[in-house]
C-alpha cells in the first residue's frame, strides 16, 4: 500500500518510514509527487494535520497521512505549539532548528518552570472526503535543558531532557528515541488504527 506523507521534512519522513515499515506501507513524500505544502491556518495540531492530509489525498488520489507536531512549554501557556517550526522568526532569527533552540533558551533564561511536552498528532485519510479520519496523538513530557546536548535527532531534541533517561532526546540512540518519542508513540497508535480500520 502506498500512502502520501503530507510533509516535506526529511527528518519526519525518515522517522515515519522506519516506524511504518512493519505494516509494509510505502510512504511517499508529497514533494516527490509535485504536491505543494498545504496552508496551516489553525491553532490546533489536529486541525492542521487533517487539512494537510486532505490536501495531499486530493492532489494525489492516494491515502495520505500528515503529522503536525510541536513543543508545548508550560511556562508559556503551551506555546509555541503549532508555531514551533517558526519559533525563532518571532525573535528576529531565520527559520531553522538551531535558531529555534537558541531563541527558546534565551526566552527561558531565569525561568524555573522548565516543564514542556513534545506533541505529535498524526491524521490519516483514505480519501479527501473520508468521514472517519484516523487520529493518533503521542506526547512526551520532559524539561527544557539549560544548554543543548547530543547530536542525534532534529528540532528541539538537543534541549528536550527526558528525566527517565537522564538525557536529552538528541543524546539517545536513534532507535531508543524513536521507541519513546512523541512521534514514535503517535505512529504506534496510528499503525494499530490502520490495522484495525483499514486492514492493511
Amino acid at each position: 500500500m502506498k500512502i502520501v506523507l503530507a510533509s516535506n521534512n526529511p527528518g519526519k519522513l525518515a522517522e515515519l518510514q522506519a516506524m511504518f515499515a512493519p505494516l509494509g506501507v510505502e510512504l511517499v513524500r508529497q514533494a516527490e509527487l509535485g504536491i505543494p505544502e498545504a496552508e496551516e491556518p489553525y491553532r490546533t495540531f489536529v486541525e492542521n494535520a487533517l487539512t494537510k492530509a486532505r490536501h495531499a489525498a486530493r492532489a494525489s488520489g492516494l491515502p495520505a497521512v500528515a503529522d503536525d507536531a510541536g513543543l508545548c512549554v508550560d511556562a508559556f501557556g503551551g506555546l509555541p505549539g503549532v508555531d514551533t517550526a517558526y519559533y525563532a522568526t518571532q525573535f528576529g532569527y531565520e527559520k531553522g532548528d538551531a535558531n529555534n533552540v537558541r531563541a527558546l533558551l534565551e526566552q527561558m533564561q531565569g525561568v524555573d518552570n522548565r516543564r514542556a511536552a513534545l506533541v505529535s498528532t498524526l491524521v490519516a485519510v483514505r480519501s479527501p472526503e473520508d468521514p472517519e479520519p484516523l487520529i493518533a496523538v503521542g506526547r512526551v513530557v520532559g524539561e527544557i535543558a539549560r544548554e543543548p546536548a547530543g547530536h542525534h535527532g532534529f528540532g528541539f531534541d538537543p534541549v528536550m531532557f527526558i528525566p527517565e533517561f537522564g538525557q536529552t532526546f538528541a543524546q539517545l540512540p536513534v532507535e531508543v528515541k524513536n521507541a519513546h518519542s512523541h512521534r514514535g508513540r503517535s505512529a504506534r497508535q496510528m499503525i494499530e488504527l490502520m490495522r484495525e480500520r483499514w486492514i492493511v
